[in-house]
């Protein structure tokens, strides 16, 4: 099974990446993902169930310990070929 997060940290600051942030892309380079898109405003990361799983659960326990006040993020599960 293949599946698809898309996640924000909060609090935002536009004028510099906070440390939750950092942790968070930390998190995504760590991982054996397919496909990142780390963007000002959210992330999105694909790739095989257990992979996505994992790296959900390092990326809550980390952005939260680094300051995150909120983590929003939703799972998809996507089709083979991409849907």
């Amino acid at each position: 099974m293949r599946l698809r997060v898309e996640f924000t940290t909060e609090p935002f600051d536009l004028d510099e990446a906070p440390a939750h942030a950092v942790v968070a892309r930390e998190v995504l380079d760590a991982a054996v993902l397919d496909a990142v898109d780390v963007g000002p405003f959210g992330n999105t990361a694909e790739g095989g169930a257990d992979e996505v799983l994992g790296a959900v659960d390092a990326l809550l326990r980390r952005a939260l310990t680094a300051g995150a006040t909120r983590v929003s993020l939703q799972v998809n599960v996507v089709e083979e070929n991409g849907r």
